[in-house]
Parts: structure tokens; sequence; C-alpha cells
């Protein structure tokens, strides 16, 4: 049951400190922009651990630190196997990425492309990012839009625009440097944040408890089950996928998405820009397994206190004031039955911790996860008699219930802040990759020569363009199975061909333009039939495979395609490949 009633003045003096001062801090740093390299590259002065950390938390939007512990509630530890190919990823685009662009001096990584190919193939794949961070850009700030006004009650359209406005003021006012300069002291109330949930939600459980006692009953239950090596495609989280699949998707977004490339092409030197992504593949792994820990801590804290049967708030008052009423408080209370008997399998677990006690434990949880499945059914059938929109999948509120319902006052306003501070911290980059992919090669590229102040004031007008879109496909977006999922499903329907695109540009020097132009069309009409084949159930293909799939598609096209048309590759493209 949801208890929370409202933020207190503590919770509302801390929240609203925090986030005036970063945005305050932001602007007035970096305030004066002399030129357009300021504006889009941070006047190329950027530390190693500033782009680190600024690459951390673009990646480490709101919906990490909702989903994510809400991904481990319901699945265990297993999701940290998505990120295993970033360390692969990162020694990778050190390698071969960093070098190239800094050689070029390139303001966005899709410059690259005409100096190899053409314009209409740097311009298609500039399209496409812009496609894909543009709703990205929307879902971040929707995010935790969607949750905040349902567990809060405040109005989601007028929390969209907050934190749109927000961001867009300092990310305006002071382009790249602002991002990192703010990113840095969002990272920094983000780790403390999670640290202080952590040792709270362990302080909390039953004194004759210990973490290792607390680990064991996760186990119990299967929740520290890391590691999958099955090549079933009906596990989405696997070993493999995350090695392979895994791999593609960061090597993508980390070598060809604006909104990272753009982190850090404002380093001081290649050493420094190779140094941030080595940090950011160091620390991003270890990261994401604690906050699935986080999660897992969740779980176990409810096999000690009642946890609601639907963790969204606004679920269970429509179906409560339904007709399914009856039905729903009948399912409540066999969930309290369970809770009961459970603490009795509990208490015998850890005095004796025998494999009798733990398989009851085990089927006590899957009773009540039986229950949530059956309450799902009462909620949609609910919101349907009422002809209203609810989200009966409730992943993205566990995180958020347990912060509202268990925490002291005065850390609310800072777990409140470090969810925000997430999405402005992400949302701040992809406007700024935005309006520097727009900028450099769209209105550059075909408006002919401008002076460095238009240059800048362009830059800053796309800046707004694109916020102000954001806010918009943010009011209208609707809620996926899971938000962080939903963000990687966008990334991985168009990372794979773009990454493809690159990896001919870099390694295949005798393809040109022409074979991989046609080839990226081509596959992502391919990409995206074999997406909505899966979601229709035609076939089994979990979409971080997408990645993989795309890439090797658009490769194998240009090269037939080129190899069709025999012409030889010309002396310029020999002399750019060298």
């Amino acid at each position: 049951m949801n208890h929370f009633t409202k933020l207190e003045t503590l919770d509302w003096t801390i929240l609203i400190f925090t986030l005036v001062t970063i945005v305050a801090y932001g602007t007035w740093i970096t305030r004066k922009n002399r030129d357009v390299k300021d504006y889009l590259k941070g006047g190329s002065t950027s530390k190693w651990w500033t782009i680190g950390l600024s690459v951390m938390a673009t990646q480490a939007s709101a919906i990490t630190f909702l989903s994510t512990p809400g991904q481990a509630f319901n699945d265990g530890m297993g999701f940290v196997q998505f990120y295993f190919g970033l360390p692969i990823a990162m020694i990778v685009i050190c390698m071969v990425f960093i070098p190239l662009y800094h050689r070029l001096n390139v303001y966005t990584a899709y410059e690259f492309l005409e100096n190899r190919f053409d314009l209409k193939t740097r311009t298609l794949t500039a399209i496409l990012f812009l496609i894909q961070r543009g709703l990205a850009a929307g879902i971040t700030i929707f995010a935790p839009s969607i949750i905040l006004s349902v567990v809060l009650g405040w109005n989601l359209v007028l929390l969209n625009i907050i934190i749109g406005i927000l961001v867009i003021i300092y990310t305006v006012s002071g382009g790249t440097k602002a991002v990192s300069v703010t990113q840095k002291h969002q990272m920094v109330v983000i780790f403390t944040g999670m640290v202080v949930a952590f040792i709270i939600i362990v302080s909390k459980l039953p004194a004759d408890i210990t973490f290792s006692n607390a680990l064991e009953i996760a186990g119990a239950n299967g929740k520290m089950e890391v590691l999958d090596f099955s090549f079933d495609l009906n596990n989405r989280y696997t070993f493999w996928s995350g090695i392979i699949g895994g791999t593609f998707l960061m090597l993508s977004y980390f070598g060809t998405d604006q909104s990272q490339v753009q982190r850090y092409l404002s380093g001081k030197s290649v050493k420094e820009m190779q140094l941030g992504l080595l940090f950011n593949g160091l620390l991003k792994v270890p990261m994401q397994f604690f906050i699935l820990l986080v999660g897992v801590m969740v779980f176990v804290f409810y096999q000690f206190n009642a946890a609601p049967l639907n963790f969204n708030p606004d679920a269970t008052k429509t179906v409560l004031n339904s007709e399914y009423a009856d039905e729903y408080k009948a399912l409540q209370a066999q969930q309290a039955a369970i809770f009961n008997d459970k603490q009795t399998y509990i208490a015998d677990f850890i005095n004796n911790n025998n494999e009798a006690t733990t398989s009851k434990i085990a089927e006590a949880n899957n009773a009540y996860e039986a229950l949530r499945s059956e309450a799902r059914i009462l909620i949609e059938k609910a919101a349907d008699a009422q002809q209203v929109k609810v989200e009966k999948n409730d992943k993205d509120y566990v995180f958020i219930n347990f912060i509202l319902n268990n925490l002291p006052r005065g850390l609310i306003g800072l777990l409140l802040a470090v969810i925000l501070s997430a999405a402005m911290s992400s949302t701040s980059s992809e406007l700024n990759a935005l309006a520097s992919t727009t900028t450099i090669d769209l209105y550059k590229r075909n408006t002919g020569k401008h002076s460095e102040e238009e240059m800048v004031k362009a830059s800053k007008l796309f800046t707004l363009g694109w916020g102000i879109l954001a806010i918009g496909i943010a009011c209208v977006a609707n809620l996926a199975e899971n938000l962080i999922q939903l963000v990687n499903i966008i990334g991985s329907i168009f990372y794979g061909n773009v990454l493809g695109i690159f990896l001919l540009a870099f390694f295949v020097r005798w393809v040109k333009g022409n074979a991989v132009f046609t080839a990226a069309l081509i596959t992502q009409v391919l990409v995206i039939g074999l997406f909505l084949l899966n979601e229709y159930e035609f076939i089994n293909l979990p979409f971080l495979w997408l990645n993989f799939v795309g890439c090797v598609i658009v490769m194998v096209i240009a090269i037939l395609l080129q190899t069709i048309d025999r012409s030889s590759p010309s002396e310029e493209l020999e002399a750019i490949g060298e």
C-alpha cells in the first residue's frame, strides 16, 4: 500500500537547491563562448575525468535509476550481462575511432563519412541519428515525469515542461562545456544518492539479518544468478547476447552516436579522450551491478515487509474504484496469507539453511508473482471498463515507491534530485548532440559559409528547437513494458546499420558511397521489419541481436553491390584510407 502523502519542507529544500545550483553553475561558468569550437567542442579542453564522468552521465539517465532496480526486483542480476560488451567496445573505440576523429578534426562523427564516401551517405547517417536520438530525448524527459506524476500526484505535462526548460537553460547558454561541467556535479549527486539508498535499505532489514543473509535469501529466489551461458533466444539477457549483441550496441552508441562522440571530442588530446573512455569502461559495469544490487536488496526488504500487490498507485486506485474491486481485494488477502507463511519459512532458512525451506520460499514468491499477474489482468480490465490509460506493469515504480514510503525525510528529496539530475544530464547531452549534428551536418553543409557568430547563434536555436520537440514527444509518449528496455530497443533498431556504415568506412576501403547508401536504406527497412516480426511473434529475435544483425546486413549488401558494380577504388579514397 502506498502511504506516501506529500513532500515536506526539507525534501523540497534539498530538491530545489540541488537542481537550481546545478543549472545556475552550468549557465554561469560557461556564459562566454567565443566561437563555434567553444560552443560545440567545449574549446577541446576537457580532462579525462571530465570526459569519463560526462560519458557515464550521458548514458545513465533517470531511466537507469528508476527502471534498473525494478528490473532486478523482478528478474534478478542477469541484466548486468547486457553491459559485458562495454569494455571490449571501449578498447576498440580508443584504438580505431578516436585517433581518426582527432586526426580529421571533426565536429561530428558523420563529417568523416563524407570524406570517406559522399554527402548523401553522411546526410543519411546523420538523419538516422537525429530520428532515434530525438525520440530518445523525449523518453528521457518522459520517464521520470510519468512516474513522479503518478506517485506524487504532480501534473505530468507540467513536469515534462519543467525538466525540459531546466535543461534547455544551461544547454543553450553554454553548449558542450556546460553539459560536461554540470554532468560532473550531477554524477556526484547520483553516486551519493544511490550509496545512501543502499545503506538505508540494508539498515532497514531485521536486526538478525546480516548482509550475507540477505544475499542468501536473494539467491534462494534466483535473484543472484548473474551469468547465463545458454544460447536460448527466449532468454533476452545472456552472456552471449551481452558479449556479441552488447559489444555491437556499445560500439554503435559510443563510437557513432553523436551524443557520446561529442563528449570525448571535447578532450584536450587523444590521450585524454582515450583515458576518459577507458575510465567509463572500467567503472560502468560495476556501477550497473551496484544499481541492480540495490534492486535486489529492495526485493529482500519486501520479504520482511508487506509489499503492494501492484507498485503503481494509480493502477491500484483504478481497480479498487471499479467493478473488479472485490476480486482485487481477494488477491490482496491471498497475498497477505502468503506473506505470513513466508515469514516462517525465512526464519527457518536463516536458522537451518536447508533445501526444503529454500524451495518453500521460492514457491511462496512464485505464488506471489502469480497473484501479481492476476492483478495486472484485473487492472487492465478495470482500465478498459473506465476507458482510462493506466500502466499495469509496475517495474518502473518499484524503486520510487520504496523511496517515498521508507526513506527518512530529506533523503527523499536527495533521491528525487538523483532522478531529476540523471534526467537532466542525459537530456542535455542529447540536445547538445542533436543541435551539433543539425548545425554541422545539415545547416552548415547545405547553406554555405557562415561567420562564427552566425554558427553559434544557429547552434543555440537548434538546441532550443530540439528541446521544445523533446518536451513535445515527452508529452505524448506512452510507457513500454520497461523504460530502460524502450530506450535500448529504439537504439538497437538504428545502431547496427549505422555501425556497419562506419566499419565499412574504416576497414573495407574499396567500397564506395553509392553501394553503402543503397545498402543502408535496404538494411533499415529490413531491421524494422525484423523488429516488427519479433513483436508480433512471427520470429524469435530479441532486440539486442538487431545490432549485430543490422551491422552484418549492411556490410554484406554493400560489399555485394560494390562487387556487382566492379568499380575500382579511386586514388583519393586510397589516400583517405591510409
